[in-house]
């Protein structure tokens, strides 16, 4: 809201700072030696990634909401396809494309100007024969379900783990709570004083006073970087 001061001032209401974005996914795949393992967990909505033994990320997922659950269990990925649509659910569009029914069944009826449009599941992973897979979808938000059954994955990160999963890896849906995530602490607090572990120097040497300083400022930064969400 604007008013107007005695010196014709227009005075605005302060604009509240933007929100940080969410963390959605965290990729660091090594690429080294072992096959690609995958664990969803249905407690925290949040996939995690594995090759051989090794972590290498994780990612927030959508799952089947209340009345289309996607059951726990242990499957294999046994189809990729990159441009794949639904025959069994989609919208509704008038004919300039405005979505009219948003959620809508292919063998509803269709009401008279109106279109039938699949959805589109980008990057499809198949689990099951009747229809449930990973692909590429809205996580509206972030730890709640949301899908008919299938696993969205965040638009801008299924590519990458499309292109390093094969037809046969493994995937194990649970109700067990994740490992890795935004919400699980990846290390213990470090004194101020005491650089980050992953930033250590391999050498015979000590430290320069600079190069300290330099790490000290560093765990500075990826403290506030967690406090703020963008931890992982």
């Amino acid at each position: 809201m604007a008013i107007l001061s005695s010196s014709c001032r227009v005075i605005s209401d302060p604009v509240p700072p933007r929100k940080a974005d969410r963390v959605m996914h965290r990729w660091y795949d090594d690429g080294g030696s072992g096959a690609v393992g995958i664990r969803i967990s249905l407690t925290d909505q949040i996939a995690e990634f594995t090759r051989g033994n090794r972590k290498i990320g994780w990612s927030y997922v959508a799952t089947g909401r209340e009345g289309f659950g996607t059951k726990p269990g242990q499957y294999k990925i046994t189809e990729k396809i990159v441009d794949k649509h639904s025959n069994r659910y989609g919208w509704m569009e008038d004919p300039e494309g405005n979505m009219v029914i948003k959620d809508a069944k292919h063998t509803d009826r269709v009401p008279p100007g109106l279109t039938y449009v699949p959805a589109p599941m980008p990057y499809w992973m198949r689990l099951t024969s009747y229809g449930i897979g990973m692909h590429a979808g809205i996580i509206p938000e972030p730890g709640e379900p949301a899908s008919h059954g299938c696993i969205r994955l965040p638009k801008d990160f299924v590519p990458i783990l499309y292109d390093s999963v094969k037809v046969g890896t493994p995937v194990v849906i649970t109700r067990s709570p994740a490992t890795q995530g935004p919400h699980i602490p990846r290390v213990s607090p470090q004194p101020a004083d005491q650089p980050p572990a992953e930033g250590r120097v391999i050498s015979s040497r000590p430290l320069t006073p600079d190069e300290a300083s330099q790490m000290r400022s560093r765990t500075r930064e990826q403290n506030f970087a967690s406090d703020a969400g963008y931890g992982y």
